[in-house]
């Protein structure tokens, strides 16, 4: 296989350039934005003793720039430090703050775990899918609405147990989430 690093001359990456050895007919090839090879090799610096330690800044670096870590990216990432790219999906399979596939405009993370489930973030997670019109979740777990405006998915503990149920919309936490104040949360984030 190539080098998938690009070139800063041509600053993308082409489809064949994927994980695990076929190419991924399901994304468009990725166009790095102007600096952000320079960001990454900034980043790598803060790691002189093994560059593979910058793993995780890189994936969420890319994730921020792109909205979630496609196989070009895990491609990109594992190339740009000298690793397998195996090395990269592990880790992007195993925190679930990284993603494999885009989300909405609006993120909405439901808190399953039991102190969330006892106060009844199991029927508040029907409740947002049915408002925010996303449907049932795919194969990775998230439900996106038609239009790309919302998504909606269950995650594990938010780290709130005792302000259950909670939630995050985008990166803002929001505890004792009741019906009602999904809707005044929805309307915030229209």
């Amino acid at each position: 296989m190539s080098n998938p690093v690009v070139t800063p001359s041509t600053q993308s990456i082409l489809p064949g350039t994927v994980y695990p050895g076929a190419p991924d007919h399901h994304h468009a090839p990725t166009a790095l934005p102007k600096g952000f090879e320079a960001q990454a090799d900034e980043l790598i610096t803060h790691y002189p003793v093994s560059k593979r330690s910058a793993s995780l800044p890189l994936l969420h670096l890319w994730q921020e720039t792109f909205g979630y870590i496609s196989p070009e990216g895990i491609a990109w990432i594992a190339a740009k430090l000298d690793l397998q790219a195996i090395n990269i999906l592990e880790l992007v399979t195993f925190y679930p703050m990284f993603r494999q596939h885009p989300a909405g405009k609006t993120l909405i993370k439901v808190c399953r775990t039991l102190s969330c489930a006892m106060a009844g973030s199991y029927a508040l997670c029907d409740y947002l899918r049915q408002e925010c019109k996303v449907g049932e979740p795919d194969a990775h777990g998230l439900a996106t609405s038609p239009d790309g405006k919302y998504s909606v998915e269950f995650v594990e503990c938010i780290a709130s147990c005792g302000t259950a149920p909670v939630i995050m919309i985008n990166d803002d936490f929001h505890e004792n989430v009741t019906q009602r104040r999904a809707d005044e949360l929805l309307l915030k984030y229209k």
